[in-house]
């Protein structure tokens, strides 16, 4: 005997379109209180983890707006807290531009938040440089260029590259 399946689950793309239907404002907002609870996130981090769970972009948008105005999240405060935490791993200033700029900020704010944290970039790189290489001076070409090239990748900048690898 076989059963009829009009009255059966939604399969495929139905079951994926109404549960992107379904999905409120308010369960958006509470996703993203959520995501902001773990740790600070720019906007643009936000909006996008809220797309990929599926809200829509206006509604993604309409949700972090609200944080924003209510003081929940600040690209700011974003961006200080990624400036402690990556200086705290030892990078360098360009690489922390250029991840903050990936995460949607602006070079004003960018550079704003790197001033406010008025790090000593030699000393970091320093630090990290003495652990890794320890106190043994450069003694080929082929080594200098391994150890330029890798406190480069780390983000610093070619005057303390120079500075601690001649």
């Amino acid at each position: 005997m076989r059963k009829d399946r009009s009255n059966s689950q939604p399969t495929g793309d139905e079951a994926t379109h109404s549960v992107a239907s379904s999905k409120s404002k308010a369960d958006a907002q509470h996703a993203a209180i959520r995501l902001l609870a773990s740790r600070e996130h720019s906007r643009l981090e936000l909006i996008r983890k809220l797309i990929k769970r599926g809200w829509s972009s206006d509604q993604s948008e309409s949700v972090v707006d609200d944080l924003v105005a209510q003081g929940l999240q600040s690209d700011q405060r974003f961006a200080e807290s990624f400036v402690r935490s990556r200086a705290q791993k030892a990078h360098g200033p360009v690489r922390i531009r250029a991840e903050l700029s990936e995460r949607g900020l602006e070079r004003s704010e960018i550079e704003r938040a790197l001033q406010a944290e008025s790090l000593d970039w030699l000393a970091i790189a320093s630090r990290w440089y003495e652990r890794r290489y320890g106190s043994d001076p450069v003694t080929d070409h082929k080594e200098r260029g391994r150890r330029q090239q890798a406190l480069a990748r780390r983000g610093f900048t070619s005057d303390i590259v120079r500075e601690l690898v001649n």
